[in-house]
């Protein structure tokens, strides 16, 4: 791999953190959390308006082309900020499949109004009856000219906000088939599910909600390689917010240790807070460094199942540990509200548990091991 960022992948993370650390100040976000706005619109119009929303979509959409590197580095700095913006369900699991599978029509449609941030697209990965999102149990069944889709999916980013969302259902026969529905359609029910981060997410209920073959995102036969695709991105982004959240986390722990007297002494000159610390910089860097190569593994197309699983692995176990590690040390003032620190172990714990805990993704890297027949290194 590849450690060096390029100008343009440097340049996104750059902006983004100056429009970030600017409108996402912590008044802003109390504010924000005290209102009934599903996300901080001002915010995410100044990301439109600085192109970053259409970091990775295609130049024909208005988007820059800049590829899926770039993309994780400006949702790394939304995840530094905890900014209650819907960068990841808008411009990962709606823009990025609808920008490599999407027919000319729905591209049109939809595609220019996510990068200037009009519009919001997502996809319903999560059930509740397997962390394996890979492993459906939404049923399609042939019917109408079309397929009628059964089952229930949950915590989806945005359902009620998005203009479509994205379904993967498979037949009875297995296949696996992706279909674009709006959150209104007859047979739809979207119910509202509170979560950790602030956004919106639903639980989408599919009674024989008609889809058609318009509605399919990409050719007949690809829908199994097209979830892959999408949710190999989607834990590689979360990785990177993981990223963004706990090394911001751990650097307002190292200044309150710095500024923080305890016995005429800063509480960072004792060795235990030390040893603490320290532990929780391991971890960030097994994150940061798990992270960076399976985004870059996937931005090149290269084959990345065990580096995804480990990925995600030390996103969720070393992610709260480091958050759990950072309100340690900082006491009783790690979990009041009026202090920033308390959004950073919410989201760490979210993100821990979202697309396959650590204990999924150890079982995803056993079940590899034993199928290769190789003793583990």
């Amino acid at each position: 791999m590849d450690f060096t960022f390029s100008d343009e992948e440097q340049a996104v993370a750059e902006l983004g953190r100056k429009i970030l650390e600017d409108l996402a100040t912590n008044e802003r976000q109390k504010e924000i959390e005290a209102g009934d706005a599903a996300w901080d619109e001002k915010l995410y119009k100044a990301l439109g308006d600085a192109n970053l929303l259409g970091t990775a979509l295609p130049e024909a959409h208005g988007g820059s082309d800049l590829g899926f590197m770039a993309l994780c580095r400006l949702l790394q700095e939304v995840g530094r900020s905890v900014a209650q913006v819907p960068a990841y369900p808008a411009l990962v699991l709606g823009g990025l499949p609808l920008a490599r599978f999407g027919n000319d029509e729905q591209q049109k449609n939809w595609l220019p109004g996510v990068v200037e941030g009009t519009l919001v697209l997502t996809a319903a990965l999560q059930e509740y009856d397997s962390s394996d999102p890979l492993v459906l149990t939404t049923i399609a069944t042939k019917a109408d000219g079309g397929y009628r889709l059964t089952g229930t999916k949950s915590i989806v980013p945005c359902a009620s906000q998005s203009a479509s969302i994205l379904i993967p259902a498979r037949t009875p026969d297995g296949d696996v088939l992706l279909f674009w529905v709006a959150p209104n359609a007859d047979g739809v029910t979207v119910t509202d599910q509170a979560t950790s981060d602030g956004l919106p997410y639903g639980q989408v209920e599919l009674e024989g909600a008609l889809v058609r073959d318009s509605d399919r995102l990409g050719a007949e036969g690809e829908g199994a390689l097209q979830l892959k695709w999408l949710v190999q991105r989607a834990i590689a982004a979360r990785c990177m917010m993981q990223l963004g959240v706990i090394e911001r986390a751990l650097e307002m722990t190292a200044d309150y240790t710095r500024e923080r007297i305890q016995f005429g002494r800063p509480i960072g000159a004792f060795q235990a807070v030390h040893q603490r610390a320290a532990d929780a910089y391991i971890n960030v860097e097994c994150v940061r460094l798990t992270a960076w190569e399976v985004t870059w593994r996937l931005s090149q197309e290269l084959p990345s199942d065990e580096h995804v699983a480990v990925a995600k692995f030390w996103a969720a176990e070393g992610g709260q540990n480091t958050a759990y590690a950072c309100q340690h040390l900082h006491g009783g003032i790690g979990i009041d509200i009026d202090y920033p620190l308390h959004r950073y172990f919410k989201w760490a714990t979210q993100l821990e548990h979202e697309l396959g805990s650590a204990r999924h993704q150890l079982e995803v890297l056993g079940r590899s091991i034993a199928a290769s027949g190789l003793p583990p290194a």
